[in-house]
């Protein structure tokens, strides 16, 4: 396992649609525990394989919450290869959303409260679940990204480009 480089914005590359997967091989597998290891270290608790300059359907996720005493967090790790959204309810809810490629930037936004996906695990089989809460926001969220729709799409084109404008003049100064 191996820490990976977090691209963020305005990075292209955010843009770029994933190509699905074609098998589970061992480069996947290894993709996925650096996308782990990169997750947790961040700390997030979603991550898609373009995040780190991988164009493939791949999303991780833990959306375990710590104990209550605050001893060791129970890991929850989750694969999801080749998801996708197939029924999402009428229903909208709103939380508040942040994104490793957009570090320490946070609002709140609208999505289906509910939503069915179906994705390959990392053993190959497919399989379908229902989503609420917290688990449809993050997947909802993390399947944009392999589509190359990032959270402040969803803003006002004010806002939006509020953030983008902050992150281009970042860039320039890192350079």
């Amino acid at each position: 396992m191996s820490l990976r480089e977090i691209i963020i914005l305005p990075d292209k590359q955010l843009r770029l649609v994933s190509k699905p997967v074609e098998k589970v091989t061992p480069e996947i597998r290894q993709l996925v525990d650096d996308m782990f290891q990169t997750m947790y270290d961040a700390p997030g608790i979603g991550l898609a394989a373009i995040q780190v300059a991988q164009p493939l359907r791949v999303i991780t996720m833990d959306l375990a919450k710590p104990d209550a005493e605050g001893g060791e967090t129970k890991r929850e790790p989750r694969v999801f290869i080749n998801p996708e959204i197939i029924a999402r309810s009428d229903e909208l809810s709103v939380y508040e959303e942040g994104c490793l490629s957009i570090p320490e930037y946070y609002e709140e936004v609208e999505r289906p409260a509910r939503v069915r996906v179906r994705f390959i695990d990392l053993d190959g089989k497919l399989r379908e679940e229902d989503a609420e809460g917290l688990y449809a926001t993050c997947i909802q969220h993390e399947i944009d990204h392999l589509n190359g729709v990032l959270f402040i799409d969803y803003l006002s084109k004010l806002k939006r480009d509020r953030v983008m404008k902050k992150f281009t003049k970042a860039a320039k100064r890192a350079e």
